[in-house]
């Protein structure tokens, strides 16, 4: 596969009195470095982080196995540490995002060589050629990438080789790097259980990996079209119709919002929580002023179908949090001609209930998604 175009960069530094060019590479976007030095397994992970911590990237020449340790010791400095203080749910998002914040860029700042095709030139380094074209496409001249993401890199691919269950579809998916994994059910199993009123066409706005709407399409909706903003997020979804059997009942298009048209049942699931993402799986959880909750609110009726109905599944993450009260998500609804007709919901099952270190665990614990039904008023 082709990775996303963007401008090409290059990262300068010196080497035994040598200046080296080398194309800088990152699939969540992350800038280039503006100091680079090389090191080798001699380097301690005090000396590696007292580097990452002034903004100075390393350049990795030794070992890669030793690099693996550098990387676990720098993400140990980096977990959070209990906090004695008394704070609001408030003040314990904002110090866990500026955590989360501080631990992407020093984790960013150990770099290795990525080469011709996409091998990593150092000892014991692994192949990783299939899982870094997922995430940087073709490699073809010499190339420097995070550590941090080529191991993130590894795991997502190893999740695409295996597959993710999804038991409303009693099937897997595969996603592509960068789509949002389906590994929380609650909004899948709301769209699989809201009363359907046999609706022609369908539109899933936000598709991801298609799998809301080839939910839609297995409940008996005739034709559903499914857009998504993210080149990555159309192919993963084509993918995911294609394996179903799928493809005379659900085309994939890439939009932003809506496709042209009407359709008698509009569902999207967008990105719940309204602060700015800081990778490109972020965005999938992170929406920045709510622009597409908002925006997909505001032009929705442009295209329902009279007498048609609205599916928003939305989290509640945001609301117990602070950042958006119930009144503001009723004001948004109220605003663009929409009335609730009905509402189910599901508590949070997914795997970070269970975490009692994370400071959030009593936000997760308590969240609830909701699968909103609305129609015009």
């Amino acid at each position: 596969m082709t990775a996303p175009y963007s401008p090409r960069e290059y990262l300068d530094w010196s080497h035994d009195g040598q200046a080296v060019t080398a194309l800088w590479q990152s699939a969540n976007g992350a800038p280039v470095p503006k100091r680079v030095v090389p090191v080798d397994d001699t380097i301690t992970a005090d000396a590696a982080y007292r580097l990452a911590s002034q903004g100075v990237a390393m350049l990795w020449n030794g070992d890669f196995q030793n690099a693996r340790q550098i990387l676990t010791a720098l993400e140990h400095r980096t977990r959070p540490r209990p906090d004695p203080a008394e704070r609001t749910t408030a003040e314990l998002f904002y110090r866990y995002r500026q955590n989360r914040s501080h631990r992407a860029r020093i984790l960013g700042l150990l770099l290795v060589p990525l080469g011709p095709g996409n091998v990593i030139g150092l000892r014991r380094a692994p192949d990783v050629a299939a899982a870094t074209v997922d995430a940087y496409g073709s490699i073809g001249e010499a190339s420097v990438v995070s550590l941090h993401e080529v191991v993130g890199a590894i795991g997502a691919h190893q999740w695409r080789t295996k597959g993710i269950p999804v038991t409303a579809l009693n099937a897997r998916v595969y996603p592509h790097y960068g789509t949002f994994f389906p590994v929380r059910s609650e909004y899948v199993d709301l769209v699989a259980s809201a009363p359907l009123a046999a609706p022609q066409v369908a539109f899933d706005i936000g598709t991801g990996t298609g799998v809301l709407a080839a939910v839609l399409a297995t409940r008996g909706v005739l034709r559903v079209v499914a857009t998504d903003i993210e080149p990555r997020a159309v192919a993963s979804a084509r993918e995911t119709i294609s394996r179903l059997g799928l493809d005379d009942r659900v085309e994939v298009r890439l939009a932003d919002l809506f496709p042209a048209g009407r359709a008698d049942l509009i569902v999207c699931n967008p990105p719940w929580i309204p602060a700015t993402a800081h990778s490109l799986l972020d965005a999938a959880v992170y929406d920045p002023g709510s622009r597409m909750l908002k925006g997909f609110l505001a032009g929705v009726i442009d295209h329902l179908q009279p007498g048609g109905e609205v599916w928003l599944v939305l989290s509640d993450f945001a609301e117990l949090v602070g950042l958006r009260s119930r009144d503001d998500l009723m004001n948004v609804i109220d605003s663009a001609g929409l009335r609730v007709i009905g509402a189910l919901s599901t508590p949070a099952v997914h795997s970070r209930t269970t975490d009692t270190s994370d400071p959030l665990h009593a936000v997760r614990v308590a969240e609830v998604t909701s699968l909103w039904r609305l129609a015009a008023l």
